[in-house]
């Protein structure tokens, strides 16, 4: 009697787990929906906003489901669509640390952490690098940077040598006025599926089966 109390308990268990993954699966797309169509909407090519569409759903039950199921050491938001994490102080760029680590460790599909600055306003952010070449790194988004992390594109953007604490506070749209934290920026689908990239185990090598 004990032991197929037991089987049932453990049964129960399972099925409870599926069904908290099915209804987050849903909340966030519903979530990324109501997020991403309206940014289509404002867009002025017909053309692009019909091609967006069209790849929308693809996109939006990729990133759904990879964040339900994959191994981020975040509290997720299903109903806003976020990662939560308590915010540190702003981080801070140190050219020679980075010259040290990204001459050395720079790699094709790395996600890295950049800090975007200006008017006062500094906000953290996920990149992967898709090109290393003649000490130069070049981000998907964010073009291209120096070992030290300057941007040539872009001022008082820098890229800076992955840490948990970095790519943690990136995922969860950390953002500081005048190096005091205010409410965290929403991210993009794009960024939400980066996070599910990251090599949560050792962020400084890049995940063997990335999502």
């Amino acid at each position: 009697m004990d032991k197929q109390r037991l089987i049932t308990s453990s049964t129960q268990s399972s099925l409870w787990h599926d069904e908290h993954e099915r209804l987050q699966f849903a909340e966030l797309v519903n979530v990324f929906y109501a997020r991403e169509i309206p940014a289509l909407a404002k867009k002025a090519d017909n053309e692009q906003i019909s091609r967006a569409l069209l790849s929308l759903p693809y996109y939006v039950e990729r990133a759904a489901r990879h964040i339900v199921q994959g191994c981020v050491p975040l509290e997720l938001d299903s109903h806003n669509g976020s990662w939560l994490c308590a915010q540190k102080a702003q981080p801070k760029w140190h050219a020679d640390v980075c010259e040290h680590y990204f001459s050395r460790h720079a790699s094709v599909g790395l996600v890295v952490p950049i800090v975007i600055s200006g008017d006062g306003l500094t906000r953290i952010v996920i990149d992967t690098i898709d090109q290393v070449r003649d000490n130069t790194v070049h981000c998907n988004q964010y073009q291209w940077f120096d070992c030290s992390g300057r941007s040539h594109d872009y001022d008082s953007t820098m890229m800076l040598k992955p840490s948990k604490a970095l790519l943690s506070a990136a995922c969860c749209g950390h953002q500081w006025r005048f190096t005091k934290a205010i409410s965290p920026r929403i991210l993009s689908l794009r960024e939400m599926l980066l996070a599910s990239m990251i090599n949560w185990e050792n962020v400084r090598t890049i995940k063997k089966r990335p999502y």
